[in-house]
């Protein structure tokens, strides 16, 4: 069990889900308020993905990184800044015996450092790398994710001094990491998020996370997540298992059934879960002792 445990809040995604909730943040304006309401509540982390204000759609523009950015960092509200570096790698296929040409409305497929440009422009403290190539249950859709090209991330990521997250979503995921490890790609200590019960991932049951637990670098810090109604419950099963936890709308929209969340309200109800199973919370201050983070 985890008594000192610090939450993440990731507050909108990228994924089609503007039509399934009526208060996503999009804008942003929103994404940033969204941020703050986390933080408030008792995240110490903030992970940021952008969206296309007119579409709703998943982004890469540098610009509304920064206005979302500057806003958070220009409150009064302190919390650690995470964006994602996970745009960039999407790959559609054509569907049935024509995969090729692929499918221009879904494929999003750029070089390793253009899908760096707002971390280099802006420096947050911590950004995401999906350590792995996976199908998701989405038909010809790919997360693609290079060995190549995530060595070229991590060796930047490294020389900016910014902390990578290493999403893990499966066992082989860990093996990479270690590979990064070995290779002196990642300081200590290495940040891994265990992204657990995504389709054609790794399942979210507890014999499957002991598994991934058990198997994790020596020294490493690590949070982890399930998706949809079991958002929640593995709030509980993180900190069971040693470690740290993340909410919020990207990976969940309701606090109960039927009910929508926001994610102020999601991070109060894993702090109350947490609490209650005898856990401090930490706050950014805190996070960034213990993850050497550097300030901006």
């Amino acid at each position: 069990m985890n008594f000192e445990t610090f939450i993440t809040c990731a507050v909108t995604g990228s994924g089609n889900t503007v039509d399934k909730h009526p208060a996503l943040p999009v804008t942003p304006q929103q994404i940033a308020d969204a941020a703050i309401e986390a933080a408030k509540a008792g995240a110490a982390i903030a992970h940021i993905h952008v969206r296309d204000p007119a579409t709703g759609k998943g982004s890469r523009d540098v610009a509304l990184y920064r206005e979302v950015v500057e806003r958070v960092r220009a409150s009064d509200t302190d919390v650690v800044i995470n964006l994602t570096a996970g745009m960039g790698g999407d790959i559609v296929f054509g569907a049935g015996e024509n995969p090729f040409p692929l499918d221009a409305a879904g494929t999003d497929m750029v070089g390793p450092m253009e899908r760096l440009l707002h971390v280099q422009q802006l420096l947050p403290e911590i950004c995401t790398l999906d350590c792995g190539t996976m199908n998701f249950a989405e038909a010809d859709y790919v997360m693609t994710n290079t060995p190549g090209m995530l060595r070229t991330m991590a060796a930047e990521v490294q020389r900016l001094g910014v902390r990578p997250e290493l999403e893990v979503f499966d066992t082989g995921h860990l093996v990479f990491v270690k590979e990064l490890i070995r290779d002196g790609l990642l300081d200590d200590p290495v940040m891994i998020q265990l992204c657990m019960g995504i389709p054609y991932g790794a399942p979210d049951d507890p014999l499957t996370t002991m598994a991934m637990v058990h198997q994790l670098p020596p020294g490493a810090v690590f949070s982890g997540f399930s998706i949809g109604r079991g958002q929640l419950p593995f709030v509980a099963m993180a900190a069971l298992a040693g470690g740290n936890v993340r909410v919020g709308l990207e990976d969940n929209l309701y606090l109960g059934r039927g009910e929508f969340a926001s994610n102020g309200q999601l991070v109060e109800r894993a702090v109350q879960i947490l609490t209650g199973m005898g856990a401090r919370i930490l706050g950014p201050a805190e996070v960034r002792a213990k993850l050497k983070l550097k300030k901006r």
